[in-house]
């Protein structure tokens, strides 16, 4: 036991594998008025507005996910981070859902958006940064264009993807811009898409899925238990039986010498006597 204790066996437990997020994805939503235009069909046949089927389908997107860091700006007069870089997609898609239409403003700050984007990347250490922005509308109360902000993206290696959803025929402040969501897309590396409705936003989502498919960073470790000290007191234990058994011989030996020496012959009988 002890010659075993001192080869210092080991056991080891089942790996733990931990993953690493290899990707910082952060989404950019519009909550610009034009958002509650009711031009979209949920998976019910119900008709909803634009954000309500942005939020459905993106749950879903989120769902597959896994590795990456999700954060979520949404924007409006001027853009708010709703939730920071984190690998809980549940906590990113539930905040996703408490947003509403017009909580940022009436109006669409798109390149300020980007513009925050950027901002929140630098102090993310991932292999991949993307953007992805959706909004309906074009750039109406930026202070820096949105090809403006899409450069500076494209220098710090930042890839933006942009989503128009709604209708391209809309005129006015309300209009979709997909000329300049075509550049800021171009500027970086990125796509450009346009959802007319819920399939093609779903469709959507499901190319991005390719595009920015990626592999999974994991680490794995086998936690080992040192047995040595199992070892020395089973040594221990042996020994002290080892002494008990010896201890209860020794006595048990002079027992039997003592009832022995009370016992003699008779020299003039023969026959034994014991001696009281």
């Amino acid at each position: 036991m002890i010659a075993t204790a001192l080869a210092r066996p080991q056991w080891i437990e089942p790996p733990i594998t931990k993953e690493i997020p290899t990707r910082d994805l952060l989404l950019l939503v519009d909550l610009s008025g034009s958002m509650d235009q009711k031009d979209f069909v949920n998976a019910n046949g119900e008709k909803v507005n634009r954000l309500t089927a942005v939020q459905e389908v993106l749950g879903d997107f989120l769902l597959h996910r896994k590795g990456d860091r999700v954060g979520l700006v949404v924007f409006g007069d001027a853009p708010y981070l709703q939730a920071p870089f984190s690998t809980d997609l549940t906590l990113a898609e539930r905040l996703l859902d408490e947003c509403q239409v017009g909580m940022a403003g009436p109006r669409t700050a798109l390149g300020d958006a980007i513009g925050l984007g950027v901002n929140l990347f630098d102090n993310s250490n991932a292999p991949a940064k993307t953007i992805i922005a959706l909004t309906d509308g074009n750039d109406t109360k930026s202070q820096v264009p949105p090809v403006e902000a899409a450069r500076v993206a494209a220098q710090r290696k930042i890839k933006v993807h942009t989503v128009a959803i709604g209708d391209p025929t809309t005129v006015g402040e309300d209009k979709l811009d997909e000329h300049a969501l075509r550049d800021v897309a171009s500027a970086t590396g990125g796509s450009y898409y346009f959802a007319a409705d819920r399939d093609s936003l779903k469709g959507i989502y499901e190319e991005l899925d390719r595009v920015e498919s990626h592999d999974v960073k994991t680490v794995s470790h086998r936690p080992r238990r040192d047995l040595y000290a199992w070892m020395l007191l089973a040594g221990l234990a042996i020994s002290m039986l080892d002494k008990l058994f010896v201890s209860i011989k020794e006595k048990r030996s002079r027992a039997a010498v003592n009832s022995a020496s009370r016992v003699h012959v008779n020299p003039r009988t023969g026959k034994l006597e014991v001696v009281s």
